[in-house]
């Protein structure tokens, strides 16, 4: 399970901001595995409610607004409306999709802020902030711009610099402007609330790294990801500080009106926006005549939020500590946040259009909502960066939609028809036939139903620790099953001399043809309701449909009776053309700025002089894990890892700290010199090296071998 056992589900999706369209990478970061947990849960007759919404406050939205010279409201309502409708278009199936701006919203949160104030939790404090004298307003971060002291990017923001994702306050800016005149900014006093977040430092260490409260076990931290973790960490052993909880702005949630100094301050986005999940929830209990308490102070409901890991630290020590300073919350039981999906190449960049916007792929590729979740599961950035490419989706399409799955069960479908008309065949009980898991085994269809409910058990089990790649994996392998059984036992040459056993290995196909289209749903559910259709079956209603057919398939029982009718064949899946593909890469490079679409290795440096085979040879190259990282004293680029080489473990000291935070890489699988002269470096002995690939702009990124692959072995 995810987390311990408890008898509902509430399960939450980051709100995006409603200031411009949808790409993949937000679908692969938080929505998909969102999407994919809940439907699984529903199969499995468990109670969950999926919650999501527009986050409609924020310098995000004031700025768009400024810059395309319309009010925030026109904003939200625009893109409010295309956000929603995406993820109805890509089957992500929210019991609600709510929005910040609504009134119930507004009252959650200034309830929420003001049993904060009466408990204790907020201080008062004056500081100095950036004002733009012009304009008559104070400046939010995202207002100033001005030079990155780290990249020297003239164009950082004050939270943050895009260009080298340095994390920033608008003190660090150089030379810093207003984003609203271009003129510097002035300091001048102003008084906000801070939450007291120093003061939870104790039990949110514990919380995260024991999964306990009080001596009370609320979770299970051996299900929560590495980097999760990690980053988390790196938080605490900074040691927390206030943070403030409110801006001057026009635009938000009021801080409540009848508070001392409330005039013209409104609630920071970072608390307006997470209490969203609980506005939502009240609106679809309103909706649905039920209790949103149950899903938000009961401790039998498991609180799981999908997010991206630049939302880690909000929702696992902000968002926590506000909910148990309220004193009547629960808190979440795992937050498996993904790393970020690359394109091409390259980073997302939507300011420079260098991105695939969900609503343009379904106008453009109709009919193909799957083949894209598809390959977004695929390669999910579960525990490190992946990437998306129009040919990667152009492969997975034509060899595993159609070649593996959409081939096994269109064969079925023309199968039966030719050999039964359409009718699922009586099979005489214990025929014997060749198993689709192994071509020496001799089995049953009992035996072959009990060894298809066991891998769809497997399935299951990645789906509840949050491994949808590996789930994905999982049906795939049910479907290859499935053509190594037809192809095993070869019935469309043997329909005469062994009609009983053609029977058999065709009735077995049927009942692997069912249990797909019930396993499929979470990932295709597109393609699944079509086969559900083809096989002439009634529609989901994902009330406990997969747990029904493990309990039959379990005891040896069949899921599609003998003398069912079933559709005439069709093809569920069709393949990409290349002229589809090579359209929306010209696109895709045609609307970005020439520096965007450069790849990240757009500059290579001269090869070096050749070197015999037999110097080559002497180098011992060997797959490793990182199972520890850790930064060394006094040195800015070191680190210190501890690599797991199968056989035994080393220290590795590498000059990677500027590309990458300890927390991040523990798990990553690598490669290493096994056999390089132990050296010092900072006092501490290094026994190896770590390869490392370089791009033009000196960014590193790691060599490794393929996902999963064990430790020690040698690179040829």
């Amino acid at each position: 399970m995810s987390g311990l056992t408890k008898q509902r589900y509430l399960v939450t999706a980051a709100l995006p901001y409603a200031n411009g369209p949808l790409h993949v990478g937000h679908l692969a970061g938080a929505y998909l595995p969102a999407d994919v947990y809940v439907r699984y849960q529903r199969l499995m007759r468990r109670e969950v409610v999926f919650v999501c919404g527009s986050d409609e406050h924020g310098a995000a939205i004031t700025m768009r607004a400024h810059k395309e010279g319309v009010s925030p409201r026109e904003i939200v309502d625009k893109y409010h409306v295309l956000i929603r409708d995406t993820f109805q278009k890509i089957g992500i199936a929210f019991d609600i999709y709510h929005r910040t701006s609504e009134p119930l919203h507004h009252q959650t949160s200034q309830e929420i802020f003001r049993k904060l104030l009466e408990n204790g939790h907020f201080e008062e404090r004056e500081t100095e902030q950036y004002y733009d004298e012009s304009a008559k307003q104070f400046l939010a971060d995202r207002y100033i711009q001005g030079t990155c002291p780290i990249c020297g990017n003239p164009d950082a923001y004050g939270d943050q610099c895009e260009k080298c994702g340095t994390s920033l306050s608008p003190d660090q800016l150089l030379h810093p402007r207003s984003a609203l005149s271009g003129n510097p900014p002035v300091k001048r006093p102003t008084t906000h609330w801070y939450f007291k977040l120093n003061e939870h430092e104790a039990w949110l260490r514990e919380w995260i790294n024991t999964g306990r409260i009080d001596g009370k076990q609320v979770h299970d931290p051996t299900t929560w990801k590495a980097h999760v973790i990690g980053q988390c960490n790196a938080w605490l052993d900074q040691g927390l500080q206030p943070r403030a909880m409110t801006r001057d702005l026009d635009w938000g949630v009021d801080v409540p009106p009848d508070i001392p100094n409330a005039q013209g301050k409104k609630l920071y986005v970072w608390l307006d926006a997470p209490i969203g999940y609980i506005s939502a929830t009240k609106q679809w209990a309103a909706d649905n005549r039920d209790n949103w308490e149950r899903f938000w102070k009961s401790e039998d409901t498991a609180l799981i939020h999908f997010i991206g890991k630049d939302n880690i630290v909000f929702h696992c020590l902000i968002f926590p500590a506000i909910l148990r300073a309220h004193g009547e919350f629960i808190l979440p039981v795992n937050v498996p946040a993904n790393q970020f999906l690359n394109l091409e190449g390259a980073k997302f960049s939507t300011s420079r259009n260098w991105a695939v916007w969900v609503h343009e792929y379904l106008q453009e590729l109709p009919g193909r909502e799957d083949d894209l979740r598809y390959n977004l599961i695929k390669n999910m950035p579960e525990q490190r960066d992946s990437e998306f490419t129009w040919k990667g989706l152009q492969e997975t399409t034509n060899t595993e939609l159609v070649g593996n799955l959409g081939g096994f069960i269109q064969r079925v479908f023309v199968l039966v028809h030719k050999n039964y008309g359409g009718v699922v065949p009586r099979s005489v009980p214990d025929q014997t036939f060749r198993s689709g898991w192994n071509a020496e085994t001799i089995t049953t269809t009992d035996q072959e139903l009990y060894q298809l409910a066991k891998k769809l058990e497997e399935m299951g089990a990645h789906i509840e620790h949050f491994q949808f790649r590996d789930a994905l994996r999982v049906l795939m392998e049910i479907s290859s099953a499935g053509n190594a059984l037809l192809q095993f036992n070869e019935p469309w040459k043997v329909a005469q001399e062994h009609p009983e056993q053609v029977k058999a290995v065709l009735f077995t196909a049927l009942q692997y043809v069912v249990a797909l289209s019930v396993a499929m749903r979470p990932f295709l559910p597109f393609s699944a309701e079509r086969l559900r259709a083809q096989l002439n079956l009634s529609p989901f209603a994902d009330d406990g449909e997969l747990v029904a057919i493990l309990n039959d398939l379990l005891e040896g029982n069949a899921i599609l009776w003998p003398d069912h009718r079933i559709k005439p064949p069709e093809h569920l899946f069709s393949r990409l053309p290349d002229e589809v593909i090579e359209r929306q890469i010209q696109k895709l490079h045609a609307s970005t700025p020439r520096e965007a679409a450069k790849p990240l290795n757009d500059s290579r440096p001269p090869l070096k002089d050749t070197v015999p085979f037999e110097i080559f040879a002497q180098l011992d190259l060997r797959t490793a894990t990182i199972i520890a990282a850790e930064k060394i004293e006094k040195a800015d680029k070191l680190l210190r890892l501890t690599v797991d080489l199968g056989f035994e473990t080393r220290t590795i000291v590498a000059g990677i700290a500027q590309h990458y935070s300890p927390e991040e890489i523990i798990g990553r699988q690598v490669l290493v010199v096994a056999n390089l002269a132990p050296r010092k470096m900072r006092g501490i002995e290094s026994q190896g090296m770590v390869l490392m690939a370089e791009d033009a702009q000196g960014r590193l990124c790691f060599v490794r071998p393929d996902e999963n692959w064990p430790n020690g072995f040698a690179v040829r």
